[in-house]
């Protein structure tokens, strides 16, 4: 192969000469199953036409879909910039059949891709299968003619796939790569397993059996196959790396990166490198979904990934502002061919990275020392409070998995019962305040704000605190002097919140009292020429004209 898109082109045309449909890559987000935020995994799309709930077009296919493995079951996140082969963002080769052809043509298929068209080795391939499939076992000798000691049985659940605790599984058989004794690491299902010596492939499921909810197993009226190959793994393979970050998917985009940061290769450096390469890479496919950085769902795992990539580009001690933004058009060169999708929202990407950024950088350095002043005196296996972590999500927009991350390298977990209680305490005060939601009318409101005057002073472009004081409260449509409970618009004489426009939702945030009284701000809009705060008040009371100071969530 001359090149990654090269290979792409081979393993597709492979399968079509082998009568296969090809599938173009499906979206990032699946469109029939809500039990997962992304797409993780090539079988995804093909869902119904397992489990027998829709009929396919086409009983063979082959497909090369984007993934992302960030959150939930398949979390990789945590694992980027620590491992060899571990991404958020990777792309899942793969054949399949549905109710077509079964064992025997689907080892055969693999074998010959594997060792005619990329005229890999077969001595350095072992095969793996669960205990239990002898014929699998049998079939493999066939094709290969193996000696017993190359495929090994394997009685963990790593060789036999389930969809769910329940509906379709079966056994599956794993092609390993045997790197060479220079490696450390050992065969599949020893001791040794997880080293880098052998590394796995190319998974093939069988779908036989469908499991019940008691665990019984019964067979399926059509016998699947779903197959995996991970593109990164395979391009190392072919190019005699044994890390999926020192091949031509990643090494032209890291040293562009450190070419744009001044940044030297070395061994402090390159980690951070390889977790923004990364994270520069998932993003950008997120976003071209349409996806923008959220507290919740999918935009949460993309904001997550975005301030994880932040978060280690402080770590490089870059002298002057940088954008990751700028980052994007390295990433371009690299993938335009395949995804022509990141060109047409190239603008679109560069925006929403930049205004993330923006949003967390002027809190990032802050949280950080937070973080260092109360941690300093933690040892390996302590915990840290559940309150600083509390506090490091609320105030400084932190995400609970990017402590984490910090803390890893000292060995220190975080207190999550305690976090989850003052989140969840965080939840309900919300869930009770809504109780007042529905509360103000835009009429009543123009007409109780006809006679009023005073123009907001907006200062945003510049700040996200300011002090300032209460030129007004609006309770029930009516203008009050004092408030002590119960959802409220704020008047303020300045104001660094953005008002809602264009399709863009106001800020959020906290306006407080010198006596420390809290009002959670949920929405900011516009009426005629004020800027209205409406949330509720989460703590104390607040009279008219009293001073404050307001503070924009930087999430």
């Amino acid at each position: 192969m001359t090149n990654i898109h090269d290979l792409r082109k081979s393993f597709l045309d492979f399968f079509k000469k082998n009568h296969h449909h090809i599938y173009p890559s499906a979206s990032l987000i699946p469109q029939k199953d809500p039990s997962i935020l992304f797409t993780n995994a090539g079988m995804v799309p093909f869902k119904d036409y397992f489990i027998g709930t829709q009929k396919p077009d086409h009983k063979k296919a082959v497909s090369i879909q984007k993934c992302i493995r960030a959150g939930g079951k398949h979390n990789d996140l945590e694992n980027v910039g620590y491992t060899a082969r571990h991404h958020t963002f990777f792309e899942m080769m793969g054949n399949f059949s549905f109710g077509d052809y079964f064992k025997e043509e689907a080892i055969l298929l693999s074998w010959r891709y594997l060792t005619q068209i990329l005229q890999l080795p077969p001595e350095k391939l072992y095969i793996t299968h669960h205990a239990s499939d002898t014929q699998t076992r049998i079939l493999w000798k066939k094709i290969t003619s193996f000696s017993d000691h190359k495929i090994i049985s394997i009685t963990t659940e790593d060789n036999f796939w389930s969809m769910g605790t329940t509906g379709p599984c079966g056994p599956c058989t794993e092609i390993f790569y045997d790197h060479g004794p220079s490696i450390k690491g050992g065969l599949p299902g020893t001791l040794d397993a997880d080293g880098d010596r052998f590394v796995e492939i190319w998974n093939l499921v069988f779908m036989a059996f469908n499991k019940s909810e008691d665990g019984q197993t019964s067979d399926l009226p059509m016998q699947s196959v779903d197959t995996g190959m991970g593109l990164e793994r395979l391009t190392a393979i072919l190019e005699n790396k044994t890390d999926n970050y020192e091949t031509s998917l990643f090494r032209p985009l890291i040293h562009n990166i450190a070419d744009y940061f001044n940044q030297a290769i070395s061994s402090e450096s390159l980690p951070s490198l390889r977790v923004i390469a990364d994270h520069l890479r998932s993003s950008s496919f997120i976003i071209a979904e349409g996806i923008q950085p959220s507290n919740e769902g999918r935009g949460y795992v993309l904001r997550r990934i975005i301030r994880r990539a932040l978060r280690y580009m402080h770590l490089l001690n870059i002298s002057k502002k940088l954008y990751f933004a700028d980052l994007f058009p390295f990433l371009l060169q690299t993938m335009i061919t395949d995804y022509p999708e990141l060109e047409q929202q190239s603008s679109f990407i560069h925006n929403i990275l930049f205004e993330e950024q923006e949003k967390f950088s002027s809190t990032l350095h802050k949280g950080l020392i937070l973080l260092e002043q109360e941690s300093k005196d933690l040892k390996k296996g302590d915990l840290l409070s559940g309150d600083i972590a509390f506090k490091l999500y609320d105030t400084y927009g932190f995400p609970l998995d990017l402590t984490q991350d910090i803390l890893k390298k000292e060995d220190i977990k975080v207190d999550i019962n305690n976090f989850n209680y003052l989140l969840n305490q965080q939840k309900e005060n919300s869930k009770q305040s809504s109780d007042y939601k529905n509360s103000f009318d835009k009429n009543e409101l123009e007409a109780t704000l006809k006679k009023y005057i005073q123009k907001t002073h907006f200062i945003g472009d510049d700040a996200l605190s300011a002090d300032g004081f209460i030129a007004a409260i609006i309770q029930n449509n009516q203008q009050t002097s004092f408030i002590d409970k119960g959802r409220a618009i704020f008047i303020l004489d300045q104001t660094c919140f953005y008002a809602e426009s264009g399709g863009q939702k106001g800020d959020i945030g906290l306006i407080k009292s010198l006596k420390n009284s809290v009002f959670k701000v949920e929405n900011t809009y516009f009426l005629n020429h004020l800027i209205l705060h409406e949330g509720y008040v989460k703590k104390g009371f607040f009279r008219a004209h009293e001073p404050i100071t307001s503070h924009v969530d930087p999430s």
